[in-house]
């Protein structure tokens, strides 16, 4: 006799969440949660964000002794009047409800022109985590406070008449996080120190302070002299040049971008110490770099590579590549991007395509003129990088030496890079073999190879290490990198390894995704200390391509959206340039093979505006990871497969 199941899968079993329970139930999706750091700094990117709109002069951080934190600023302070369509105090909107907030209407006449803000999450998710937040607004010459628990409202809104003495604009938020959602309740004060001081940098003329109550100690910054002063008060060693400062916004004339959009850099190269290098977007830290990063790196090698052409400086046979030239640099890139695409809503590493074209625009004809204007220090920069590609090819000379005999015969099918250097070689291993084809042709020769991949790669979470090479796509994938299949314990010989990033590179489909999790699930398994090592990464290919007419001054364009979310901000940028409703294309591409050189270049290949995720372990453990593989790679794990399903299928990716 069957046995009854003790749960019964029906309509009943799907929940769905509302409110701010998205937030309460994956915190992870939202905010860090080794401490309450980030929550913290959703408000405080708020008060920056009215000082960079001009509208604030002072921001105050006070951490009190019972371990809320508050942030004040005088600006125009939240609006607490009746929302005119959700029936509801505005001020109550902004920390009660995902995607709320002043920051979506960027066009001309919006509350906010350049913001980090982009999502409308940001304080709502600081309300959600926290056990209390009472917030203040002082505005119109009234005083309006609301107290929220957990995200509910407990204390209503309540408004008095401003008192004397009282501040007439302005905003008050105390935030007590709530300790169930957090590994740690203590705050990083070093790492919170630092950035306040750098908001201060990047407002000049603003006055930012940070008081502890329990030590009565009050910290004030406040910079006159911006980039400049920052960097060199913070850097190690002294710079081979002078300091290569400047900035440069679009117009309203601009064709390329919008007005306002831009750059603001200040450089130092030196020639020993540690770097210093922090980027911001509307002054988001974006502590792991991204496109406009790529931008300042392209505008400093290709004018420098210019410089160097016309003296005739570089010796024969020794190639410049970006990284000579950026590898001793240190710099503070402040940025502003209209609409401001980033990865993840911790807003670490920004995304946006066009930032590259944006700073690069800038920095190279300034530095261009720079250095042409002082050709001695040119001399000398080109001297620094000259030197670090002399450095970079005898190491790369070494270690060819050293894997010079007993390599196995490489695949036939596999198209190899030109150079040997494994910090800048990477390998693609493509779905299909028309994907493949254009990956061949749209690489870049010097430091990309490919290996298209015919069908499905074998499940090898169940399969014995002396069979893997039974199976001719993983034998040749094992030949390709240059590491044997090794366990978790074993301690394999890394020095063949012949690519230090390893890419996946699938449809963004159901088929590709299953792709994807076969080849990781071959790493994991088979080649764990490639995967512990940093070395292998996932490419994600867009979904859309935007074709957008000519206007005005403004040329035909095409633009690329990973998702359904980029594509809306592509269209609503689309509308605020004038263009008429549906006048531009959207194609949706079905699989890689659609793509041809040039775009497969364009969105997935080129380093400076792909998406490529590195491939980690999520923040659990071995065994950990291990146990959720079982589940999903599993033969005889139908039914736990099913129960993770359940349990994770609203997720929008399960990070593994």
């Amino acid at each position: 006799m069957a046995t009854k199941p003790n749960s019964e899968y029906s309509e009943g079993s799907i929940r769905v969440l509302k409110g701010l329970e998205p937030v309460k139930q994956r915190p992870g999706m939202y905010t860090r949660t080794d401490n309450p750091l980030h929550i913290i700094q959703e408000v405080l990117d708020n008060a920056a964000d009215e000082a960079l709109a001009g509208h604030g002069k002072k921001i105050k951080v006070t951490v009190h002794s019972d371990g809320s934190v508050s942030i004040e600023d005088d600006g125009r302070g939240i609006p607490f009047g009746l929302h005119p369509t959700e029936n509801a105090p505005v001020i109550e909107l902004v920390f009660t409800q995902l995607h709320a907030g002043g920051k979506f209407d960027k066009g001309s006449g919006g509350a906010y022109s350049f913001s980090g803000g982009l999502h409308g999450v940001g304080v709502s998710v600081t309300n959600a985590l926290s056990s209390r937040l009472e917030a203040t607004t002082y505005r119109e010459s009234q005083v309006a406070r609301l107290v929220f628990s957990g995200g509910d409202v407990v204390e209503p809104l309540s408004v008095r008449p401003a008192g004397d003495g009282e501040r007439r604009s302005g905003t008050s938020v105390r935030v007590w996080p709530d300790a169930k959602y957090f590994e740690s309740m203590s705050l990083p004060m070093a790492h919170l120190e630092h950035l306040l001081r750098s908001k201060a940098v990047l407002m000049p003329g603003v006055t930012v302070s940070l008081t502890q109550e329990k030590t009565k100690e009050t910290q004030t910054w406040l910079f006159k002299g911006g980039l400049r002063d920052y960097v060199t008060q913070t850097l190690t060693a002294e710079p081979v040049i002078p300091l290569f400062e400047g900035a440069g916004f679009a117009d309203a004339q601009n064709d390329s971008f919008a007005d306002g959009e831009g750059a603001a850099w200040c450089v130092a190269f030196t020639e020993d110490g540690q770097p210093v290098r922090e980027s911001y977007v509307n002054l988001i830290p974006t502590t792991a770099g991204g496109t406009h990063e790529s931008g300042l790196r392209d505008g400093l090698f290709t004018a420098v590579k210019s410089f160097v052409e016309l003296h005739s400086l570089l010796p024969k046979g020794v190639k410049l590549l970006p990284d000579d030239v950026f590898a001793r640099a240190s710099y503070v890139l402040s940025t502003k991007v209209l609409d401001p695409q980033f990865q993840g809503q911790i807003k670490e590493r920004l995304n946006s395509r066009d930032a590259v074209r944006l700073v690069s625009s800038f920095v190279r004809p300034a530095l261009e003129l720079w250095l042409n204007q002082n050709v001695e220090h040119g001399k000398k920069l080109a001297e620094l990088a000259i030197k670090a590609a002399q450095s970079r090819q005898k190491a790369s000379q070494k270690v060819e030496k050293r894997k010079g005999s007993g390599v196995a015969v490489l695949p036939g099918k596999l198209t190899d890079c030109e150079s040997r250097d494994i910090l800048e070689n990477e390998m693609f291993l493509v779905e299909g073999d028309s994907a493949g084809g254009s990956a061949k042709m749209g690489r870049n020769k010097e430091s990309q190879a490919v290996l298209p991949l015919r069908g499905k790669v074998l499940n090898t979470w169940e399969v014995e290490r002396d069979r893997l090479f039974a199976n001719n796509e993983i034998h040749d994938i094992a030949v390709a990198i240059g590491v044997d299949p090794h366990g978790p314990d074993d301690s394999p010989d890394l020095s063949g390894l012949r690519y230090g990033k390893i890419c996946i590179l699938s449809d963004a489909d159901v088929d590709g995704s299953h792709i994807q999790v076969l080849l990781l699930t071959l790493f994991f398994k088979h080649f764990p200390k490639l995967v512990d090592a940093g070395h292998i990464y996932v490419a994600r290919p867009p979904l859309f391509r935007v074709d957008a007419p000519a206007r005005g001054k403004k040329p035909a364009s095409k633009a690329y959206a990973l998702d359904d979310g980029e594509l809306t901000v592509i269209l609503d940028k689309l509308r605020k340039e004038g263009v008429r409703e549906g006048a531009w294309t959207i194609s949706r591409f079905k699989g890689l093979g659609e793509m041809n050189a040039e775009q497969l270049w364009d969105t997935t290949l080129n380093p400076d505006t792909r998406r490529l995720l590195q491939v980690g372990l999520g923040g659990l453990d071995t065994t950990q990871t291990a146990e959720l593989m079982t589940k999903l790679m599993g033969k005889g794990e139908a039914g736990a497969r099913r129960d993770l399903m359940e349990l994770h299928g609203d997720s929008v990716d399960l990070d593994i």
